[in-house]
């Protein structure tokens, strides 16, 4: 037996080398989670205190995924992590993360206001709010939402680099072991995030006197901790990438702008690729409106809905690690995509016409708990399908076309559901007496349309043997 060979067998197939590695790779991706929807509990603060109407917040939520989509940064993102590896784009993103949180920190703190940069803000594009106005920002938007709507934007190039970057970090540690369950694991880490998010960043704006800065300033710092997670990983593949040499698979055969067109060309990746926009289109911007739904719906602050949309990412969490193990053992991808769409239709439907009918925390509650198990379904089946349908080499960037391609979605229905929701509220301006109910159903809409990809994508696997139904652990 050679030395390399060795040497994989005492580090890839340690275990305690690659689920290390995955800790740190996952704890970036936690505090990147909580940034990334520190704001979403305060929808009522921001009103009040900043006068964020639901347009304003709506292009604040949309603006993370802007520089993504029409700049192509995910697919520039792609190219740099199948050209420069694992370490050297996760520090980057962490970089470009801490940056951006940095704006959207000042943006909503009291030194903004009243400054020379509130007024500059005032006078900065002031777009007409037509339909070919693509961008975040509209005139009579306030300075404080158009700033952290710049801030959000590079966090969002750096949150979305991350996650590319994690996802090939975890296939070049687990590929033929436990990767669904390595990715479920992650999943579940990050959004044990979420969870976070919405009982602390209420709890820490409520503190005497109540602020929205607060809380992203303690999430600004904790991006910092995620810094430095990604900056330990990258020692860990520094050392695997010595020892591998020349056999390391990313160096097998360097990526070329045109594979680019591989990847585009295939049908069965842009099944994928659709599934996963609609898919998360109806769960992150869900999540922008969650809390200020319930409060509506419910007549609670924002502490006790918080308190009941908790169960959602936190369940997630739970579940998601078992379904991934399920998934290495058993297999059953695609029919796991299938369900998780169902599941999600009847919870969206259930928000839009239960929940204002009967006001009841239980319909509110149940909604939530399968709304989680939807969340852990599809996640859990359809990343570690991704690697099954496309080359190694072209891995990184296949993650990338993806991310960008959710990222349209991503970028567009957080604006269009705070359209609607302003659009069917007419005159109402008081931030917990908004009807929700044609929000809801748009989202539903979106499980409808994934439900049918999911099935057109598991006729094709049938077809065409991609092995979406099969054990990622070979024997």
């Amino acid at each position: 037996m050679t030395s390399t060979n060795t040497v994989r067998q005492s580090l890839r197939e340690s275990k305690v080398a690659r689920w290390t590695a995955l800790v740190l790779l996952a704890s970036a991706m936690f505090f990147g989670y909580i940034f990334m929807d520190i704001l979403s509990p305060l929808q009522e603060i921001l009103q009040t205190q900043r006068g964020w109407d639901p347009m304003a917040y709506g292009r604040y939520a949309g603006s993370e995924t802007f520089l993504n989509v029409f700049v192509f940064f995910l697919i520039f993102a792609g190219i740099i992590l199948d050209k420069m590896g694992v370490r050297f784009t996760a520090i980057l993103s962490g970089i470009v993360m801490v940056a951006g949180a940095a704006i959207n920190y000042y943006a909503v703190s009291n030194l903004f206001q009243g400054s020379p940069a509130e007024s500059f803000m005032n006078n900065f594009m002031n777009l007409p709010l037509a339909w070919w106005n693509i961008t975040p920002f509209f005139e009579g938007m306030p300075a404080s939402a158009k700033l952290s709507a710049i801030g959000f934007m590079f966090f969002g190039c750096g949150v979305e680099m991350a996650g590319i970057t994690v996802s090939r970090g975890i296939v070049k540690w687990f590929k033929g072991k436990e990767m669904a369950l390595a990715m479920g694991v992650e999943m579940a880490i990050a959004r044990i995030g979420v969870a976070v998010v919405v009982l602390g960043s209420p709890f820490l704006a409520s503190m005497k006197p109540v602020s929205v800065e607060r809380p992203v300033a303690v999430a600004v710092l904790l991006l910092l901790i995620g810094l430095i997670s990604f900056i330990c990983y990258a020692f860990m593949d520094k050392k695997l990438e010595n020892e591998l040499g020349e056999n390391d698979e990313e160096k097998e055969d360097p990526f070329k702008l045109s594979d680019l067109k591989c990847i585009f060309s295939s049908k069965v990746f842009w099944l994928v690729a659709l599934l996963c926009l609609l898919y998360y289109s109806a769960i992150f911007p869900f999540q922008k409106y969650a809390i200020n739904m319930l409060q509506c719906n419910l007549g609670y602050s924002a502490e006790q809905a918080g308190k009941i949309f908790f169960v959602f990412p936190l369940g997630a969490a739970a579940i998601t690690p078992f379904l991934g193990n399920f998934l290495d053992r058993r297999g059953k991808g695609a029919s796991m995509l299938i369900l998780g769409a169902l599941l999600m239709i009847g919870c969206h439907l259930s928000f839009a016409l239960l929940l204002p009918m009967t006001k009841s925390p239980i319909v509110a509650y149940v909604g939530i708990v399968f709304l989680g198990i939807s969340f852990s379904l599809v996640p859990a089946s359809l990343w570690p399908s991704v690697p099954k349908l496309v080359d190694n080499r072209l891995l990184g960037s296949a993650y990338a076309a993806i991310f960008w391609i959710q990222n349209i979605g991503l970028y567009a229905f957080p604006m269009i559901i705070g359209a609607v929701l302003q659009g069917t509220n007419p005159g109402v301006t008081n931030p917990l007496e908004y009807n929700y109910t044609a929000p809801m159903l748009l989202f539903a809409s979106l499980g409808v349309v994934a439900l049918l990809l999911g099935v057109w994508l598991k006729a094709e696997d049938k077809k065409k043997g991609y092995g979406l139904e099969l054990p990622n652990i070979k024997d």
